[in-house]
């Protein structure tokens, strides 16, 4: 499909100057719900959404003639397949790595301001308390190799008009997540088994998209910052929640370790981000992720 043009393109509310927002990765579970809040934010917002099939983000002069004309680029295109990256690495340093670094060149000859989404993959997962904005990278794996790489990537064409936000264990309404599946395994099996050794911030990608938009229009600070929820829970914790939530036993759920589900890649043992970036620019971080599983689960899982 062709790039796809806000139809609110020319509207100019409250007199303010319309930014023009180009946003790369647009059909994936967080492109899209970053174009509806684009939409529906108070702002005047030109939004061009793209996907793959429409800009090659490994392709250099593609990247040009797109962001020419842009004020904004968000960069949510990426490899996500954290396991195939293990045998694929090329190809995930392709579009983790190079393609951030073509649209930041871009941006920097088209004088754009770039967000480039990145993950909790790019550190060492062996921590016992959030992991600060600045805290340092040590990735275990081809997929957090590969988005370091596009952080950097980022931050040395455009180290004075970029942000890096990070974030983790999303789940949404549009595209296959974790909170699908169990939904789904609820009402196939008795019990299921979940891993409760590992410790993350379930995020919402409709509250991360928000959070997004808020930091572009406020015109924070650039730098890192972290777009998880506040809290913390395992698989395990977040699976009874989701239980819990569709009105189903708890105890179904079953609590087991990594070593029952062996992963060609390295899971994080311990992803929690800390939000003090958010703090400093004086902006409101996400909610909490029982907060927001609660407002989320009808939109993402619907009952029939």
């Amino acid at each position: 499909m062709g790039p796809i043009t806000s139809p609110n393109a020319q509207t100019n509310r409250d007199d303010k100057p319309v930014s023009r927002w180009l946003v790369v990765g647009c059909d994936g579970m967080l492109g899209q719900d970053l174009v509806a809040a684009l939409a529906e934010a108070p702002g005047a917002h030109d939004v061009t959404a793209v996907d793959r099939d429409v800009l090659d983000i490994i392709d250099p002069d593609a990247c040009l003639a797109f962001v020419a004309g842009h004020d904004f680029v968000v960069n949510v295109a990426a490899w996500t397949a954290v396991d195939d990256a293990e045998t694929h690495e090329a190809q995930a340093f392709a579009v983790n790595a190079v393609g951030a670094a073509n649209l930041a060149r871009a941006c920097s000859a088209a004088g754009a301001r770039m967000l480039q989404v990145s993950t909790d993959y790019v550190f060492a997962g062996d921590a016992t308390t959030p992991y600060a904005e600045d805290a340092p990278l040590a990735p275990r794996s081809a997929y957090g190799r590969t988005k370091a790489a596009g952080e950097w990537a980022v931050r040395t064409h455009l180290p004075s008009a970029s942000w890096v936000v990070r974030t983790a264990w999303l789940y949404g309404a549009h595209g296959p997540n974790f909170v699908k599946t169990m939904a789904r395994l609820a009402s196939e099996r008795d019990t299921v088994s979940v891993v409760d050794d590992q410790v993350g911030q379930p995020t919402w990608t409709v509250d991360l998209a928000d959070a997004i938009v808020r930091l572009v229009e406020a015109e924070a600070p650039f730098g890192t910052y972290h777009g998880t929820s506040s809290g913390e829970t395992t698989w395990f914790g977040l699976t009874q929640e989701i239980f819990r939530l569709l009105g189903l036993d708890p105890a179904r759920v079953l609590p087991t370790t990594s070593a029952a589900f062996v992963q060609p890649a390295p899971r994080p043992a311990y992803s929690v981000l800390g939000h003090d970036a958010w703090q400093r620019a004086g902006l409101p971080g996400l909610p909490d992720w029982r907060q927001a599983l609660a407002e989320a689960l009808p939109r993402v899982v619907p009952r029939s």
